[in-house]
């Protein structure tokens, strides 16, 4: 674990000073995978579902497993920590989240923030500038971007890293559109299936990093009142909930009052937990390291 701490941290400084990185995060390849194994498999059939999508994000994920296993136990570990470092820093985002939030906050005309506002509803529909639903919007983006390649990477490795993000990517946008229905669907499942551990260890960790009864309050309402088992919603419900609590704090100890519209409050105060939430998960990942539990 001390090796994937330091890549994780190396990530993150180089998604920092090398901005231009963002841009080489590039997934058409993985867009025209799709369309070849769709034209392959063009008809009805077992490969129209999803087994099909099995094996289109399959193959990709055992190429990456292959490298990494036959890197390991070579000149100390090095080749290995260079493949998973690459591969961490690939998968990552794929877009700079602080900067897309800045993008919107910083905005100079309402059309400029909507425009702006898009990259944070990559599901599609039309963005929603209304405090609660851009909340809501920066933790799935955390989500999606940050913690499920985290949480993936530490079990799995690259190859989990990998995992997550073609999941994610078949999901959402234009991969979502190339598929089939039914591969469609089946990837709003798998990606229902790996987001569900991180979107709860991400709340717990939101609980530590704000109000811990609001928030656990807040996640055992949500179940209480029907909520779906793979649904995360109650992250949702969580992140709601802890702006509200910071809001609240700063109007205590304001003296000239807010300077910004209250929905950029909201999504200011949205970033800032979602950066402490990562900040105590790299935390837990050190005094695992420091404690001896792995090497």
């Amino acid at each position: 674990m001390a090796w994937t701490l330091v890549a994780v941290v190396l990530a993150l400084v180089l998604g920092h000073i090398a901005p231009a990185l963002t841009q080489l995060r590039s997934y058409a390849w993985f867009i025209e995978w799709l369309r070849l194994l769709g034209r392959a498999n063009g008809g009805p059939g077992i490969w129209q579902g999803r087994f099909g999508l099995m094996l289109a994000i399959g193959l990709p994920v055992v190429a990456v497993f292959a490298v990494q296993y036959l890197a390991r136990g070579h000149f100390y570990g090095l080749p290995g920590f260079a493949f998973a470092l690459l591969v961490l820093a690939y998968t990552w985002g794929p877009r700079d989240l602080d900067l897309d939030i800045d993008a919107v906050i910083d905005a100079a005309t309402p059309a400029a923030r909507r425009t702006a506002a898009e990259t944070l509803f990559p599901e599609g529909g039309e963005p929603v500038l209304e405090g609660p639903t851009l909340v809501e919007a920066v933790f799935r983006c955390a989500l999606w971007r940050w913690f499920g390649v985290l949480f993936w990477f530490l079990l799995l490795g690259a190859a989990g890293a990998i995992l997550y993000r073609l999941v994610s990517l078949s999901a959402q946008g234009e991969a979502q559109r190339v598929l089939p229905p039914a591969q469609g669907r089946a990837a709003l499942v798998f990606i229902a299936l790996l987001n569900w551990p991180v979107a709860h260890l991400m709340t717990f960790g939101l609980a530590l990093a704000a109000n811990f009864d609001r928030v656990l309050g807040a996640w055992r309402d949500w179940y209480a009142n029907g909520g779906l088992r793979l649904d995360t919603g109650f992250l949702d419900a969580a992140a709601r909930v802890s702006v509200d609590c910071e809001l609240a704090e700063e109007d205590a100890y304001a003296i000239d009052g807010p300077s910004q519209a209250p929905a950029l409050l909201e999504l200011r105060d949205a970033m800032s937990l979602v950066w402490r939430v990562l900040l105590l998960w790299l935390a837990v990942m050190a005094i695992f390291v420091l404690a001896g539990f792995a090497s």
